[in-house]
């Protein structure tokens, strides 16, 4: 019979909801791979094995090394601040079984400042988190995507079917997070050859908007939704912000406004789309 592996990174911010999470994996668990980041002592008990790691900024290397200490056939990868509801563990068992599939993406249902997020390209937010031991890999960089190998399979986009994701729960924790990400992604686009551009202070954090708040339609989810299509904004002036070696650069006022009149357009073409789909069903619905 196939064994199944639970991976779970923790970092000292974390070692208060690791007991949530283990607590929804410990009756689909046969072996719960503990990566310790903290500078605490995480208990071990029961199919709990606990393995210290150096503090890393980000999770894919401490993820890496928590794959290589499981000894299952089949790892789930999981986050402290995530729970497997009964339904999902049941259908992942179910598949493990009847062997359907080498690598299984799991929607998640991301619990963002108290509110089910379901719009803004948060949901279904698909991650490849249930693998045979093999069939997955990941690069030690930041949001480094998986690499995969054969048979793959996307479970519906139902909640009964998705991980449940206890994400960013307040503003200060969003822009601590955000710090230490943009610092680590600034430093991975130098490393790949970018060179600061003034231009991408305006454009890039107006495109991360645009395509959350309208194209994602995050105005559904209402003011959680125009807040968090802020914030990503905001992530993205960081990161180019970041980019910069603080040399001084004279830039015309007019270049500037030329650069913010392009955004504008954008702005317009996304507002008229939105209305316009609005009125449309307004219309529709009483026959205008």
């Amino acid at each position: 019979m196939s064994r199944i592996s639970v991976v779970i990174n923790v970092v000292e911010e974390e070692l208060e909801l690791l007991t949530r999470a283990v607590e929804s994996i410990k009756n689909f668990a046969d072996e719960i791979v503990i990566v310790d980041m903290s500078t605490s002592e995480v208990a071990k008990e029961g199919n709990l094995k606990v393995y210290k790691h150096e503090f890393s900024s980000y999770v894919e290397p401490a993820r890496n090394f928590g794959i290589e200490k499981a000894t299952g056939d089949w790892i789930l990868i999981l986050d402290p601040d995530e729970e497997i509801p009964a339904s999902l563990a049941r259908k992942l068992k179910e598949m493990v079984k009847e062997d359907l599939a080498d690598y299984v993406a799991i929607p998640r249902k991301n619990i963002i400042f108290g509110k089910w997020i379901t719009n803004s390209r948060w949901w279904p937010d698909y991650n490849v988190w249930f693998f045979k031991k093999g069939k997955v890999t990941w690069g030690n960089e930041i949001h480094s995507v998986p690499q995969t190998v054969d048979r793959g399979l996307d479970l519906p986009a139902e909640e009964k079917y998705a991980i449940v994701h206890y994400h960013y729960t307040s503003i200060e924790q969003y822009i601590g997070r955000m710090n230490r990400y943009t610092s680590v992604q600034a430093k991975e686009k130098i490393k790949a050859g970018y060179t600061f551009d003034w231009r991408d202070l305006v454009g890039k954090p107006v495109s991360e908007f645009l395509s959350r708040y309208f194209f994602g339609k995050a105005y559904k989810d209402g003011l959680h939704g125009l807040a968090l299509s802020g914030l990503q904004a905001a992530s993205e002036f960081v990161v180019y912000l970041k980019t910069w070696s603080m040399k001084d650069e004279k830039i015309p006022v007019r270049k500037v406004i030329r650069e913010m009149r392009k955004s504008e357009k954008e702005f317009h073409y996304w507002q008229g789309d939105a209305i316009g789909g609005i009125v449309g069903k307004i219309k529709k619905k009483f026959r205008l």
